[in-house]
């Protein structure tokens, strides 16, 4: 069992994992570079703000994504745990980082739960977000089946459920589903600038709920998009060309338009497969968990060992 962690980036993400594993009588520490924002964390009942008196079994980084392997070559130099795991929503290039860095990888699982909030910093923190919400794992060619059980213990501890994935096929489907749709929301909001008040008043529920997300924090989401700008291209590609669809067919529909007919046929067209997208969204997923090489509940099998089983993707979330 998890009884020792600590927790560097007392944020909203960090502080409701500190939150998740105290419930759960883990002794947990707080450590964050702005000592002010660990010290409200362990007013809320997070932690211990401050470093730990030995190492403990598990660090949870939850910093940026442009920050995660400088903050684990730091803190194994500086022997802060057993094994190491992260939180950060872009997994490919910090990977590239903490090999090109020496890293030690056999200690580490790279981490992402899916949920989150609008809001920021440890006050905004949830000792539930992550119950029965996903949380991807990506162990590499060279993580231990400590380091695994561990973050599986993490997991499991915070109520979420784990789903293993590649770098990769990880920042691809975040990409989709939540980097894109955060920057377009962030658009649609800023197009609220040029509005009046009479304008403002008739924004209802429809509008807020899609911009709802674009008051996140600016320094954190332009570290994510630029730390995935390959993925987030390639969906922003596809939807560029789509909207030069439907400019095209508003063009066509206009005052003075021609071929009213198929523009016409090609807005529903348009329309049509947003239904379809949104559909998919509703019906539960089935169960694609995938239990991690090594992890069971029982303890690690081999500590220095790397598991022999390929990675697996989780087909729900392929774009």
């Amino acid at each position: 069992m998890l009884r020792t962690a600590v927790v560097v980036g007392t944020g909203m993400i960090g502080t409701s994992v500190a939150l998740a594993l105290r419930s759960r009588g883990v002794t947990t520490y707080l450590v964050d570079r702005v000592a002010e924002a660990a010290r409200t964390a362990e007013t809320i009942g997070a932690g211990i703000a401050g470093l730990p008196p030995r190492p403990v079994q598990l660090a949870v980084l939850a910093v940026p994504p442009s920050s995660t392997a400088d903050a684990l070559a730091e803190w194994q130099g500086r022997d802060l745990a057993e094994s190491y795991t992260d939180v950060a929503s872009v997994k490919a290039g910090p990977h590239r980082e903490m090999t090109a860095t020496g890293c030690d990888l056999t200690r580490f699982v790279g981490g992402h739960p899916i949920a989150g909030s609008e809001r920021s910093g440890p006050t905004a923190a949830r000792g539930d977000l992550f119950h029965d919400r996903p949380w991807v794992l990506t162990p590499s060619r060279q993580s231990g089946d400590a380091a695994l059980w561990r973050t599986r213990q993490l997991v499991r501890l915070c109520g979420a459920r784990p789903l293993l994935m590649d770098h990769a096929e990880h920042d691809r489907a975040v990409a989709l589903v939540s980097h894109t749709p955060h920057l377009v929301s962030s658009l649609l909001a800023a197009r609220l600038n040029d509005a009046g008040p009479a304008q403002l008043q008739l924004a209802g529920k429809g509008l807020r709920d899609t911009t709802r997300i674009a008051a996140g924090d600016v320094g954190l989401w332009t570290d994510i998009l630029g730390s995935n700008a390959e993925a987030v291209h390639t969906v922003l590609t596809g939807l560029a060309a789509d909207l030069g669809e439907v400019l095209a067919v508003l063009d066509r529909l206009g005052p003075g338009g021609a071929e009213r007919d198929t523009a016409v046929a090609t807005l529903r067209s348009a329309l049509a497969r947003g239904i379809e997208g949104r559909e998919r969204l509703d019906p539960r997923a089935p169960d694609t968990a995938t239990a991690v090489p090594g992890a069971s509940d029982g303890g690690p099998r081999d500590a220095g060992r790397a598991p022999a089983e390929p990675l697996l993707t989780v087909p729900a979330l392929h774009t």
